[in-house]
C-alpha cells in the first residue's frame, strides 16, 4: 500500500475567518497543505473548475444558507475529480445535506490541526480486513466497503486464526470481525489483537440477540454492528475511524 501523500489541497467555503485558522494549522503540518477559500457556491465552482490537478477536500460552513449549501455541493460534485466534502457545524442538530461527512467546526488552531490530520487519513488508502466464516457475508461487506468514498484496500479471512496471522504480518487499520465463528470467536480474536497490542480498529459484527456481546465489544474498545446491517451502518463505522460523523444515515453509497 502506498503510504505517501505529497500534498493536500483543501477548499474552505465560508464567509468567516475559518480559512486563516486552517492556514495556521497547515503551517505546522507534516505535508504541504494548500488552503483555498470561497465565499459562495459560484466562487467554489470557479475554484474547482480552475484546478486541473483537482481538490482533495472541501469544508463547507454550516452557517451558510441552505440553498447555498446545496449549490456548493452540486458545484464540487460536478468536478472531474470530485473532492471529499465535509459539512462543518457547531451543533449536533444540522440539516442533512448530501455531503460525505460531518465534523465539528474548529474554533482554535489545535482543533483545526486535529481535523487536518484526520483529513490526511481520508486521502490515504486504509487497509481493511473482513473476517467472517460466511463467504456470502464477506462478499457483501467487501462490496459495500469498496463502494464508499473512502480509499480502502480490502482483504478477507474466514476465521480468527487466519485473521491473527494476517494482522500480525501486515499493517491493517480496520477489521470487520464476525462474532460467531468456528475456532476462535470474534471476542476471543479481539482479545488476541489487544494482547499483542496491535493498533487496529475493530468492528464486531453479529446476529446474536445477546445484548452483552455489544457491551463486551465496546468495553474492549471495538465498534459494533448488528446483523442485518446496511451500507449506511458501515459508512457510520468508517466515519468514526476517520474522526468524522456520517451526515445523512439514510444516504446510500
Amino acid at each position: 500500500m502506498t503510504e505517501q501523500l505529497l500534498s493536500l489541497r483543501i477548499l474552505v467555503v465560508t464567509r468567516s475567518d475559518l480559512p486563516d485558522l486552517f492556514r495556521q494549522a497547515a503551517s505546522i503540518s507534516s505535508i504541504p497543505i494548500e488552503i483555498l477559500e470561497a465565499a459562495d457556491a459560484a466562487g467554489a465552482k470557479r475554484l474547482v473548475a480552475s484546478r486541473v490537478d483537482g481538490i482533495d477536500l472541501a469544508y463547507l460552513d454550516a452557517a451558510l444558507l441552505a440553498n447555498e449549501m446545496t449549490g456548493m455541493i452540486s458545484a464540487v460534485r460536478a468536478a472531474a475529480k470530485a473532492p471529499f466534502t465535509v459539512h462543518l457545524a457547531t451543533g449536533a442538530a444540522v440539516e442533512a445535506f448530501d455531503a460525505d461527512a460531518l465534523a465539528g467546526m474548529p474554533a482554535r488552531p489545535e482543533q483545526a490541526r486535529w481535523l487536518l490530520e484526520r483529513s490526511i487519513r481520508v486521502r490515504l488508502p486504509s487497509r481493511v480486513l473482513v473476517v467472517d466464516d460466511s463467504a456470502t457475508m464477506r462478499s457483501i461487506v467487501r462490496k459495500t466497503l469498496v463502494a464508499t468514498r473512502f480509499p480502502l484496500e480490502v482483504s478477507e479471512a474466514e476465521e480468527g486464526l487466519a485473521a491473527l496471522k494476517l494482522v500480525h504480518g501486515g499493517d491493517f487499520h480496520i477489521v470487520f470481525l464476525d462474532y460467531n465463528m468456528p475456532g476462535l470467536s470474534g471476542l476471543e480474536t479481539l482479545a488476541e489483537f489487544k494482547r499483542v497490542k496491535r493498533r487496529v480498529n475493530v468492528v464486531l459484527m453479529t446476529s446474536t440477540q445477546d445484548e452483552t456481546v455489544a457491551e463486551r465489544a465496546r468495553a474492549a474498545g471495538a465498534g459494533f454492528l448488528k446483523k442485518p446491517f446496511f451500507p449506511a451502518d458501515i459508512e457510520t463505522a468508517l466515519c468514526g475511524f476517520y474522526g468524522l460523523r456520517a451526515l445523512n444515515p439514510k444516504r446510500g453509497f
